[in-house]
Protein backbone atom coordinates (compact mmCIF):
# COMPACT_ATOMS: atom_id res chain seq x y z
CA UNK A 1 0.00 0.00 0.00
CA UNK A 2 2.85 2.58 0.88
CA UNK A 3 4.20 1.78 -2.31
CA UNK A 4 1.34 2.44 -3.74
CA UNK A 5 0.69 5.40 -2.73
CA UNK A 6 4.39 6.47 -3.15
CA UNK A 7 4.24 6.00 -6.97
CA UNK A 8 0.97 8.11 -6.65
CA UNK A 9 2.46 10.71 -5.53
CA UNK A 10 5.60 10.65 -7.65
CA UNK A 11 3.07 10.40 -10.92
CA UNK A 12 1.39 13.66 -9.39
CA UNK A 13 4.34 15.73 -8.77
CA UNK A 14 5.43 14.70 -12.05
CA UNK A 15 1.71 16.01 -13.51
CA UNK A 16 2.04 19.50 -11.36
CA UNK A 17 5.56 19.74 -12.72
CA UNK A 18 4.41 19.58 -16.10
CA UNK A 19 1.92 21.76 -15.50
CA UNK A 20 4.05 24.36 -14.18
CA UNK A 21 6.28 24.38 -17.35
CA UNK A 22 3.16 24.19 -19.71
CA UNK A 23 1.75 27.43 -17.41
CA UNK A 24 5.70 29.11 -17.97
CA UNK A 25 5.46 28.49 -21.97
CA UNK A 26 1.39 29.43 -22.46
CA UNK A 27 2.48 32.84 -20.46
CA UNK A 28 5.78 33.26 -22.70
CA UNK A 29 4.03 32.79 -26.15
CA UNK A 30 0.38 32.57 -26.15
CA UNK A 31 -0.31 35.75 -23.88
CA UNK A 32 -1.75 37.53 -26.75
CA UNK A 33 1.34 40.30 -26.64
CA UNK A 34 4.13 40.61 -29.08
CA UNK A 35 7.79 40.95 -28.20
CA UNK A 36 10.14 41.90 -30.70
CA UNK A 37 13.55 41.31 -30.48
CA UNK A 38 16.17 43.48 -32.25
CA UNK A 39 20.27 43.26 -33.46
CA UNK A 40 21.75 45.79 -35.41
CA UNK A 41 25.46 45.25 -36.56
CA UNK A 42 27.26 48.36 -34.79
CA UNK A 43 26.28 52.06 -34.00
CA UNK A 44 30.13 53.19 -35.48
CA UNK A 45 27.88 55.00 -38.57
CA UNK A 46 25.44 57.42 -37.64
CA UNK A 47 22.65 55.79 -39.97
CA UNK A 48 22.65 52.54 -37.60
CA UNK A 49 21.80 54.79 -34.28
CA UNK A 50 19.23 55.78 -36.47
CA UNK A 51 17.43 52.49 -37.38
CA UNK A 52 17.65 51.22 -33.66
CA UNK A 53 15.70 54.51 -32.30
CA UNK A 54 13.36 54.34 -34.82
CA UNK A 55 12.14 51.26 -33.84
CA UNK A 56 12.47 51.08 -30.10
CA UNK A 57 10.29 54.29 -30.62
CA UNK A 58 7.69 52.63 -32.57
CA UNK A 59 7.67 49.67 -30.27
CA UNK A 60 6.85 51.97 -27.69
CA UNK A 61 4.58 54.04 -29.85
CA UNK A 62 2.43 50.56 -30.35
CA UNK A 63 3.04 49.32 -26.85
CA UNK A 64 5.17 46.26 -27.92
CA UNK A 65 7.60 44.83 -25.37
CA UNK A 66 10.99 45.06 -27.12
CA UNK A 67 14.94 43.89 -26.48
CA UNK A 68 17.56 45.22 -28.25
CA UNK A 69 20.99 44.53 -29.02
CA UNK A 70 24.29 46.05 -30.44
CA UNK A 71 26.78 43.33 -31.99
CA UNK A 72 29.81 45.70 -32.29
CA UNK A 73 30.62 44.07 -35.67
CA UNK A 74 31.47 40.58 -33.75
CA UNK A 75 29.18 37.94 -35.64
CA UNK A 76 29.59 35.37 -32.51
CA UNK A 77 28.95 38.26 -30.51
CA UNK A 78 25.83 38.62 -32.37
CA UNK A 79 25.30 35.25 -32.12
CA UNK A 80 25.22 34.92 -28.45
CA UNK A 81 23.12 38.16 -28.01
CA UNK A 82 20.39 36.65 -30.59
CA UNK A 83 20.91 33.24 -28.89
CA UNK A 84 19.75 35.17 -25.24
CA UNK A 85 16.93 36.73 -26.58
CA UNK A 86 15.33 33.90 -28.59
CA UNK A 87 15.37 31.98 -24.88
CA UNK A 88 13.89 35.28 -23.18
CA UNK A 89 10.76 34.43 -25.39
CA UNK A 90 10.79 36.90 -28.13
CA UNK A 91 7.87 36.02 -31.26
CA UNK A 92 9.95 37.86 -33.90
CA UNK A 93 13.51 38.66 -34.52
CA UNK A 94 14.93 42.04 -36.61
CA UNK A 95 18.30 41.11 -37.64
CA UNK A 96 20.64 42.78 -39.03
CA UNK A 97 23.50 41.12 -39.49
CA UNK A 98 27.12 41.49 -39.45
CA UNK A 99 27.97 38.41 -41.55
CA UNK A 100 25.74 38.03 -44.09
CA UNK A 101 26.56 33.88 -44.17
CA UNK A 102 27.12 33.19 -40.30
CA UNK A 103 23.98 34.57 -39.63
CA UNK A 104 22.19 32.01 -41.06
CA UNK A 105 22.85 30.16 -37.86
CA UNK A 106 21.05 32.26 -36.00
CA UNK A 107 17.75 32.06 -38.40
CA UNK A 108 18.02 28.23 -37.97
CA UNK A 109 18.36 28.46 -34.07
CA UNK A 110 14.69 30.74 -33.85
CA UNK A 111 12.91 28.96 -36.98
CA UNK A 112 13.63 25.70 -34.37
CA UNK A 113 11.94 27.73 -31.55
CA UNK A 114 9.26 28.97 -33.70
CA UNK A 115 10.53 32.57 -34.00
CA UNK A 116 9.94 34.47 -37.24
CA UNK A 117 13.18 36.82 -38.45
CA UNK A 118 13.19 39.35 -40.91
CA UNK A 119 16.42 40.12 -42.53
CA UNK A 120 16.73 43.93 -42.12
CA UNK A 121 18.09 46.46 -44.14
CA UNK A 122 20.81 42.96 -44.87
CA UNK A 123 19.79 40.09 -46.32
CA UNK A 124 20.86 36.91 -44.84
CA UNK A 125 21.65 34.23 -46.99
CA UNK A 126 22.59 30.86 -46.93
CA UNK A 127 19.59 29.22 -45.47
CA UNK A 128 15.91 28.32 -46.37
CA UNK A 129 14.35 29.06 -43.02
CA UNK A 130 14.36 33.10 -43.81
CA UNK A 131 11.30 34.58 -43.47
CA UNK A 132 11.03 37.67 -44.90
CA UNK A 133 13.74 40.62 -46.20
CA UNK A 134 13.06 44.28 -45.59
CA UNK A 135 15.60 46.42 -46.66
CA UNK A 136 16.29 49.15 -49.91
CA UNK A 137 16.54 48.11 -53.57
CA UNK A 138 20.19 47.72 -52.96
CA UNK A 139 21.34 47.05 -56.87
CA UNK A 140 19.23 50.79 -57.38
CA UNK A 141 21.19 52.06 -54.87
CA UNK A 142 24.40 51.56 -56.65
CA UNK A 143 22.91 51.92 -59.67
CA UNK A 144 22.47 55.98 -58.16
CA UNK A 145 25.88 55.71 -57.64
CA UNK A 146 27.03 54.65 -61.01
CA UNK A 147 24.85 56.88 -62.47
CA UNK A 148 25.76 60.00 -60.92
CA UNK A 149 29.49 58.76 -61.53
CA UNK A 150 29.18 58.60 -65.25
CA UNK A 151 26.90 61.58 -65.34
CA UNK A 152 29.74 63.49 -63.82
CA UNK A 153 33.11 61.83 -64.89
CA UNK A 154 33.86 61.38 -68.74
CA UNK A 155 37.18 60.28 -68.77
CA UNK A 156 40.37 59.79 -66.77
CA UNK A 157 42.07 57.98 -63.36
CA UNK A 158 38.98 56.40 -60.96
CA UNK A 159 39.60 54.76 -57.65
CA UNK A 160 36.68 51.86 -56.99
CA UNK A 161 36.03 50.67 -53.35
CA UNK A 162 32.92 48.44 -52.36
CA UNK A 163 31.63 47.99 -48.50
CA UNK A 164 32.65 45.04 -46.30
CA UNK A 165 32.96 41.29 -47.68
CA UNK A 166 30.69 40.05 -45.30
CA UNK A 167 27.57 42.01 -46.27
CA UNK A 168 25.55 40.96 -48.81
CA UNK A 169 23.93 44.14 -49.50
CA UNK A 170 27.70 45.54 -50.43
CA UNK A 171 27.78 42.47 -53.22
CA UNK A 172 24.37 44.61 -54.88
CA UNK A 173 25.45 48.11 -54.10
CA UNK A 174 29.05 47.51 -56.27
CA UNK A 175 26.58 44.83 -58.74
CA UNK A 176 24.41 48.57 -59.34
CA UNK A 177 27.21 51.07 -59.67
CA UNK A 178 29.60 48.21 -61.88
CA UNK A 179 26.34 48.28 -64.02
CA UNK A 180 27.31 51.97 -65.26
CA UNK A 181 30.69 51.98 -64.57
CA UNK A 182 32.04 49.00 -66.28
CA UNK A 183 31.07 50.21 -69.97
CA UNK A 184 33.03 53.22 -69.60
CA UNK A 185 35.98 50.48 -68.55
CA UNK A 186 35.80 48.49 -71.46
CA UNK A 187 35.88 51.36 -73.64
CA UNK A 188 38.95 52.43 -71.93
CA UNK A 189 37.68 56.05 -71.02
CA UNK A 190 38.12 55.23 -67.08
CA UNK A 191 40.92 54.01 -66.04
CA UNK A 192 40.96 52.13 -62.56
CA UNK A 193 43.96 52.80 -60.16
CA UNK A 194 42.90 50.53 -57.37
CA UNK A 195 39.81 48.36 -56.81
CA UNK A 196 39.35 47.18 -53.16
CA UNK A 197 36.90 45.97 -50.64
CA UNK A 198 36.84 48.54 -46.90
CA UNK A 199 36.82 45.98 -44.45
CA UNK A 200 34.12 46.76 -42.02
CA UNK A 201 32.95 49.73 -44.05
CA UNK A 202 35.40 51.55 -42.09
CA UNK A 203 36.70 55.47 -43.24
CA UNK A 204 40.30 54.33 -42.45
CA UNK A 205 39.97 51.14 -44.99
CA UNK A 206 38.98 53.88 -47.70
CA UNK A 207 41.31 56.23 -47.02
CA UNK A 208 44.31 53.59 -46.94
CA UNK A 209 42.61 52.02 -50.34
CA UNK A 210 42.95 55.97 -51.77
CA UNK A 211 46.22 56.60 -50.70
CA UNK A 212 47.66 53.74 -52.34
CA UNK A 213 45.85 54.63 -55.58
CA UNK A 214 47.60 58.70 -54.99
CA UNK A 215 51.06 57.10 -54.93
CA UNK A 216 50.36 55.92 -58.34
CA UNK A 217 49.59 59.28 -59.91
CA UNK A 218 47.78 62.20 -58.32
CA UNK A 219 45.66 62.62 -61.64
CA UNK A 220 42.42 60.91 -60.36
CA UNK A 221 39.35 62.48 -61.31
CA UNK A 222 36.54 60.10 -59.67
CA UNK A 223 36.53 57.77 -56.62
CA UNK A 224 33.44 55.87 -55.89
CA UNK A 225 32.69 55.09 -52.44
CA UNK A 226 30.11 53.02 -51.11
CA UNK A 227 28.13 54.47 -47.98
CA UNK A 228 29.09 57.90 -46.01
CA UNK A 229 31.34 56.54 -44.26
CA UNK A 230 34.17 55.58 -46.65
CA UNK A 231 33.32 58.78 -48.77
CA UNK A 232 34.70 60.69 -45.73
CA UNK A 233 38.21 58.35 -45.68
CA UNK A 234 38.68 59.51 -49.45
CA UNK A 235 38.47 62.64 -48.91
CA UNK A 236 40.95 62.89 -46.18
CA UNK A 237 43.06 61.03 -48.43
CA UNK A 238 42.31 63.17 -51.42
CA UNK A 239 42.91 66.58 -49.13
CA UNK A 240 46.43 65.52 -48.03
CA UNK A 241 47.09 66.04 -51.63
CA UNK A 242 44.68 69.68 -52.11
CA UNK A 243 42.80 67.29 -54.10
CA UNK A 244 39.17 67.80 -51.80
CA UNK A 245 36.60 69.07 -54.30
CA UNK A 246 38.33 68.67 -57.30
CA UNK A 247 37.53 64.87 -57.94
CA UNK A 248 33.95 63.49 -57.57
CA UNK A 249 33.15 60.66 -54.54
CA UNK A 250 30.11 59.13 -54.16
CA UNK A 251 28.59 58.30 -50.88
CA UNK A 252 25.48 56.62 -49.35
CA UNK A 253 23.05 56.76 -46.20
CA UNK A 254 23.01 60.57 -46.75
CA UNK A 255 24.89 61.03 -42.82
CA UNK A 256 24.76 64.72 -41.29
CA UNK A 257 28.85 64.52 -41.90
CA UNK A 258 27.95 63.93 -45.60
CA UNK A 259 25.41 66.42 -46.32
CA UNK A 260 27.72 69.24 -44.26
CA UNK A 261 30.39 67.80 -47.03
CA UNK A 262 28.45 67.98 -50.25
CA UNK A 263 27.64 71.94 -49.39
CA UNK A 264 30.76 72.40 -49.11
CA UNK A 265 31.63 70.68 -52.11
CA UNK A 266 33.72 67.56 -51.23
CA UNK A 267 31.55 65.12 -51.10
CA UNK A 268 29.47 64.88 -54.70
CA UNK A 269 26.31 63.11 -53.49
CA UNK A 270 25.00 60.38 -51.61
CA UNK A 271 22.21 57.78 -51.38
CA UNK A 272 19.05 59.01 -49.21
CA UNK A 273 17.66 55.68 -47.71
CA UNK A 274 15.20 56.92 -45.51
CA UNK A 275 15.95 54.84 -41.96
CA UNK A 276 12.95 56.10 -40.38
CA UNK A 277 10.29 54.62 -43.15
CA UNK A 278 12.63 51.52 -43.16
CA UNK A 279 12.01 50.69 -38.93
CA UNK A 280 8.69 51.55 -38.52
CA UNK A 281 7.95 49.31 -41.82
CA UNK A 282 10.13 46.55 -39.54
CA UNK A 283 7.73 46.98 -36.54
CA UNK A 284 4.46 46.82 -38.92
CA UNK A 285 5.76 43.45 -40.47
CA UNK A 286 6.24 42.20 -37.02
CA UNK A 287 2.97 42.93 -36.04
CA UNK A 288 1.37 41.29 -39.47
CA UNK A 289 3.31 37.80 -38.57
CA UNK A 290 2.56 37.46 -34.66
CA UNK A 291 -0.93 38.54 -36.54
CA UNK A 292 -0.46 35.69 -39.18
CA UNK A 293 -1.58 38.42 -41.57
CA UNK A 294 -0.23 38.29 -44.83
CA UNK A 295 2.69 40.81 -45.79
CA UNK A 296 2.64 42.58 -48.94
CA UNK A 297 5.34 41.85 -51.27
CA UNK A 298 3.69 42.97 -54.49
CA UNK A 299 5.54 39.05 -55.60
CA UNK A 300 9.11 40.83 -55.10
CA UNK A 301 11.28 37.98 -54.38
CA UNK A 302 15.53 38.07 -53.47
CA UNK A 303 17.73 34.90 -53.46
CA UNK A 304 20.19 34.80 -50.83
CA UNK A 305 21.43 31.83 -52.49
CA UNK A 306 19.24 29.10 -51.38
CA UNK A 307 15.86 30.55 -51.47
CA UNK A 308 13.88 33.20 -53.02
CA UNK A 309 13.07 35.26 -49.60
CA UNK A 310 10.19 37.15 -50.14
CA UNK A 311 11.04 40.87 -50.18
CA UNK A 312 9.92 44.22 -49.33
CA UNK A 313 11.98 46.80 -50.93
CA UNK A 314 11.63 50.46 -50.29
CA UNK A 315 12.98 53.14 -53.13
CA UNK A 316 16.53 54.88 -52.74
CA UNK A 317 16.56 58.11 -53.92
CA UNK A 318 19.92 60.38 -54.81
CA UNK A 319 20.91 63.58 -53.77
CA UNK A 320 23.14 65.98 -54.02
CA UNK A 321 23.49 69.57 -53.42
CA UNK A 322 20.58 70.55 -55.45
CA UNK A 323 17.70 68.50 -54.19
CA UNK A 324 19.65 68.15 -50.44
CA UNK A 325 17.11 70.61 -48.87
CA UNK A 326 14.06 69.32 -50.18
CA UNK A 327 15.15 65.69 -49.83
CA UNK A 328 16.97 65.88 -46.53
CA UNK A 329 16.49 69.18 -44.84
CA UNK A 330 12.40 70.30 -45.69
CA UNK A 331 11.45 66.24 -45.00
CA UNK A 332 12.94 66.53 -41.18
CA UNK A 333 15.34 64.15 -41.72
CA UNK A 334 18.27 66.99 -40.77
CA UNK A 335 18.12 70.20 -39.46
CA UNK A 336 19.27 73.26 -41.57
CA UNK A 337 21.51 74.72 -39.01
CA UNK A 338 23.03 71.11 -38.39
CA UNK A 339 23.93 70.83 -42.10
CA UNK A 340 25.04 74.44 -42.92
CA UNK A 341 27.44 74.58 -39.86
Amino acid sequence: MKKIVRIATVVLALSMSLSIVAGCKKDKKDDGKLKVGISIPTLQEERWARDKDTMEKACQDAGIEFVSNVADLDAQKQKAQCENMISEGIDVLILAPHDAAAAAAIVEDAAASGVKVISYDRLITATDKLDIYLSFDNVKVGELQGEYFVNNVDKGNIVILSGDPEDNNAKLFKEGAMNKLQPKIDSGDYVVLNEQACQDWKAEEAMKHVEAALNKSTDIVGVLAPNDGTAGGSIQALNKEGLAGSVVVTGQDAELAAAQRIMAGEQSMTVFKDTRELGKEAIKIAQDMFAEKEIKTDGQVVSNGVKDVPSVLLTPVSVDADNLKSVLIDSGYLKEADVMK
